[in-house]
């Protein structure tokens, strides 16, 4: 026997062995359901999956089925906000786009409720879900880098700082948000801001192929080439389409030291900071971005700005000069830093396992009128406990012509959100009461808004929220996801 084929039989035989094991532990759990696993439809009615069926599943996957009772169960099922503790009848951890081919014909066989993790970070829930199936993405997290092409190919379990940690080696960098532990597929499908958008685009914009399994669970490619009419779809119309499996970018030189840091000024000057930063991003070019928030209250009461310059650091300098100068910040870290290290300085503050509520839209102008309703309801009296933050867009990201992709919201220059971070349960209601009403007063001035950080209320204006995307939108949901098993998320109507 020659040694290759010795090593396929050994890896194989072991493979199998382990597969054994596997379903040995899920028989356990099996035996103590019964014969019917209760279960959830699509349209959230009680049905009953037989167990014979979920043990022909878990014996199909290279990963697990996990099940209540299952050790691992729990932790499978968490997502990065806490105010959502759903659980599926099932979660099919995926090792591979077989796994997921498997997972998306049982959830269509048996008309199940079907949620898509990836990195868990969908702020209203919707990688989770109650009584239906989970299909978790998070074992399919490898990212390849390609510096000769500059592209990088990822698995759609792979987070954001998995990303920027292969691409820095190579002084490549591609678009990846502005939080680590946040999942890249589901950033990039939503649109996908982040520090660099203004120079090199958003997530979506860079991203060049990808592979999805679709409702009939066929493992489909999308590029420029094949299927693109798909690709377009992908680029901000979210999980719509299917589950993708893997993201292919296009990566950008980048000095991975950039020009980076915090300027602080004390609430008193809130106005005139406002003013200032108006009058300033509106001549900024695409190399900085520059972010806002207005911290009401704490040890960090101010209005910070955060700024990253990915360019020549000379060049930066003279830019921020002006801005540095203005009003003598308390606080001013601007300097030399590596790239990772901004993309990595929120993570702790907002580390999963804490209840978060946001309200957020699109602002095209800093107008006089809006900047004087924001210090009006940033400087309540006692203090808030909400806090305001801005998200810069333009440069890059708004010379994209809106047919272009499906993300809609090319013309907003600012993304202004309002959000609480809690842990205690019983103050939840009085927390998002706080964010609305703050929020009703900010909102007549927003035009859109970001599909991935919706609340439920605002599913009503997906269409609207589109514009003249919607028509492309559902001729594709009606090719490749005509029954809507993919509806947890910005849903789109099929045609």
């Amino acid at each position: 026997m020659r040694r290759r084929d010795f090593l396929w039989l050994t890896l194989g035989g072991s493979a199998y062995a382990s597969l054994g094991r596997a379903a040995a532990l899920q028989q356990s759990v099996l035996d103590a359901i019964g014969a019917q696993l209760p279960a959830r439809t699509l349209d959230g009615a009680a049905t009953t999956i037989p167990t014979s069926n979920v043990g022909d599943l878990a014996a199909s996957l290279r990963g697990r089925v996990l099940l209540a009772g299952d050790p691992a169960y729990d932790q499978a099922r968490r997502v990065w906000n806490a105010q959502w503790d759903r659980r599926p009848a099932l979660i099919a951890q995926c090792e591979s786009p077989s796994d997921v081919m498997q997972a998306v014909v049982f959830a269509r066989e048996h008309r199940l409720l079907t949620a898509v993790k990836a990195g868990g970070h969908s702020a209203t829930g919707k990688s989770t879900c109650d009584g239906g199936i989970m299909i978790d993405l998070t074992p399919m997290n490898s990212v390849r880098v390609d510096p000769v092409a500059q592209r990088a190919r990822l698995e759609t379990g792979a987070l954001l700082r998995d990303l920027d940690r292969e691409t820095r080696p190579f002084s490549l960098v591609t678009t990846a948000g502005t939080v680590g532990h946040t999942g890249a597929a589901g950033l990039t499908l939503g649109g996908g801001f982040g520090r660099v958008g203004r120079h090199f685009g958003l997530a979506c914009d860079n991203l060049v192929s990808a592979d999805v399994v679709t409702a009939d669970g066929r493992l489909v490619h999308a590029s420029g080439a094949e299927n693109p009419d798909l690709l377009w779809g992908l680029r901000g119309g979210g999980g719509n389409f299917g589950v993708a499996t893997s993201l292919e970018y296009a990566l950008h030189p980048m000095n991975p030291m950039i020009l980076g840091g915090m300027l602080s000024w004390p609430l008193d000057k809130l106005e005139r900071v406002l003013a200032r930063y108006a009058e300033f991003v509106a001549g900024a070019p695409d190399e900085l971005n520059l972010d806002l928030k207005i911290v009401p209250a704490g040890p960090r009461a101010g209005v910070i700005m955060e700024a990253c310059w990915s360019a020549d650091h000379a060049a930066g300098e003279k830019v921020l000069g002006p801005l540095r100068a203005f009003e003598k910040p308390v606080v001013d870290t601007v300097g030399p830093m590596p790239y990772v290290t901004l993309q990595a300085s929120a993570d702790e503050s907002l580390r999963g396992g804490q209840i978060h509520y946001a309200k957020a839209g699109f602002v095209t102008q800093l107008t006089p009128g809006l900047i004087a309703r924001m210090v009006e309801v940033m400087t309540v009296r006692p203090p808030p406990r909400y806090g305001l933050s801005f998200q810069l867009g333009g440069g890059a990201i708004g010379r994209v012509p809106v047919a272009t992709t499906a993300f809609p919201n090319r013309t907003g220059t600012y993304w202004l959100m309002i959000s609480e971070l809690w842990g205690d349960r019983t103050e939840s209601d009085a927390r998002v009461a706080e964010v609305r009403a703050a929020w009703q007063q900010l909102e007549p001035y927003t035009d859109g808004f970001y599909v991935n950080a919706m609340t439920d209320d605002m599913y009503k204006g997906v269409r609207e929220n589109y514009g003249p995307n919607y028509p492309r939108l559902q001729q594709l949901k009606k090719r490749y996801d005509p029954g809507n098993q993919f509806r947890l998320n910005a849903n789109i109507t099929p045609a």
